[in-house]
């Protein structure tokens, strides 16, 4: 009899796992003709199922991202365009105001109001729409600390002025830095903020679902296969179940790539032809608001305030006038370019006019004011028929009509294109279960052959 302290014990067997026994399984099936049948359905009604999930995922996803381009972020863009344009016209009618002196008109003083009021909306509006501790929250938070600091200045400028005391004119000038310099550059960094926003939304609304394209190509093949396979097998040429799963993933891929290009069309043209013409016409109004502001102020300081061009020095204002109808030509030159139709073009080549006879105006009301005539030089800036703020105006509302035509342009090309996804994500989904349940049926008919 063996020892028991000697005697050694055979090791227990090793547990398998699940996974290995399931291989054994299907390695097991696949040698019989049912197993290999049953694997098959299983693998085709999961790449029908896989097609429509990721088509539902990435459509939804661009559908999205459409979506906020239309009701969200052009708005937004726009939104903070106008708080900017608001901001500068209120300057604008302020310097006016300030000339005209007693004589100011309530045309003057309730556009200013309604500039101020137009702007503490839009900030309102845009504080909703900020993420907290966002760029954007910044620069809103700061223009709402501004802007009761600029209206107390104009205040202070339009009290002085009434009673005849120059130091008017200094805090009209404080104001105005503080707009130039404080207050437009940061409107204009929330503009560029939320355009940036923008130019992300259309990035994701745009690139084609390659994921759920290439799924969509690989289902049609391997269901192609299976008929092949069983065509050989039987001699039959159709069978209905994976004839159906065939027909419903060659619709979601169809409706996929066609939907797609279409609604991807759609956005584009909403950019090149909406977005961009905006853009080029906001800076163009903005460029005409800034030279009526310094051209009011050319006026208002009286050569109190110089910059030095080269050798010579010249006024301030009168060289930002300048510039500012520089950058106005230029905008309205490639508005126009930019423009698709006579609807679009008509209002930007009527600005054009009002500009050049604009120029004309100023400098007849220069020669007068450097030649000692300032009455007459006021009569000629801020009169009525004859003046600069007459061609203003014009300027003005003619850019106003074009802004308003290519946003109904942009709106109407970027709801096509939302439009051309809309039930895409659903259909999909609804399509490839209904193709699953096809390709089941198609291999099941087979089975029951073999019972």
């Amino acid at each position: 009899m063996a020892d028991p302290a000697t005697s050694s014990t055979a090791p227990p067997p090793t547990r398998r796992t699940a996974f290995a026994e399931g291989v054994d399984q299907v390695r097991a099936a696949a040698t019989t003709e049912p197993g290999r049948l049953r694997i098959i359905g299983a693998l085709l009604a999961l790449l029908v199922v896989a097609f429509g999930a990721v088509t539902a995922w990435q459509t939804s996803d661009r559908a999205a991202a459409a979506d906020d381009v239309l009701h969200q972020s052009q708005p937004l863009t726009t939104a903070a365009a106008d708080i900017y344009r608001s901001l500068a016209d209120a300057n604008t009618a302020a310097s006016s105001g300030f000339l005209a002196g007693g004589q100011e008109t309530a045309e003057s003083r309730e556009r200013y109001e309604k500039d101020i009021d137009t702007a503490a909306e839009g900030l309102v509006t845009a504080a909703g729409n900020s993420d907290p501790g966002s760029p954007s929250s910044a620069a809103v938070t700061k223009l709402n600390k501004l802007l009761p600091e600029y209206k107390g200045l104009v205040e202070r400028a339009r009290t002085y002025n009434r009673q005849g005391f120059p130091v008017g004119g200094a805090y009209l000038r404080y104001a105005n830095q503080k707009m130039q310099k404080e207050m437009l550059p940061a409107a204009e960094d929330l503009y560029k903020k939320e355009n940036q926003r923008l130019r992300d939304d259309y990035a994701d609304a745009t690139p084609y679902p390659w994921a759920a394209i290439a799924l969509g190509v690989l289902a049609l093949a391997a269901l192609a296969w299976a008929q092949h396979r069983t065509y050989r097998r039987t001699h039959r040429v159709l069978n209905h179940g994976l004839v159906a799963a065939t027909a419903a993933a060659t619709v979601v891929l169809l409706w996929l790539v066609v939907g797609h290009t279409v609604a991807r069309a759609g956005l584009e043209d909403s950019y090149e032809h909406g977005v961009r013409s905006l853009n080029v016409l906001q800076d163009a109004r903005i460029a005409s608001l800034k030279a009526r502001g310094n051209e009011n102020l050319t006026l208002v300081a009286r050569g109190a305030e110089t910059v030095k061009v080269g050798e010579e020095t010249v006024d301030a204002y009168d060289h930002d006038f300048t510039e500012d109808m520089g950058a106005l030509g230029e905008g309205l030159t490639l508005a126009r370019r930019l423009a698709d139709d006579r609807d679009g073009a008509t209002p930007v080549a009527q600005a054009e006019s009002n500009m050049a006879e604009w120029k004309n105006r100023h400098t007849a009301a220069r020669a007068q004011d450097d030649n000692g005539n300032y009455e007459q030089a006021l009569a000629l800036v801020i009169g009525g028929k004859g003046a600069t703020g007459e061609c203003f105006d014009s300027v003005d509302a003619n850019l106003a009509s074009a802004l308003e035509h290519e946003q109904n342009e942009f709106r109407r090309a970027a709801g096509d294109g939302l439009d051309a996804m809309g039930g895409l994500p659903a259909g999909a989904a609804v399509l490839a279960v209904l193709g699953a349940a096809g390709a089941v049926l198609g291999i099941g008919r087979r089975l029951s052959e073999y019972r």
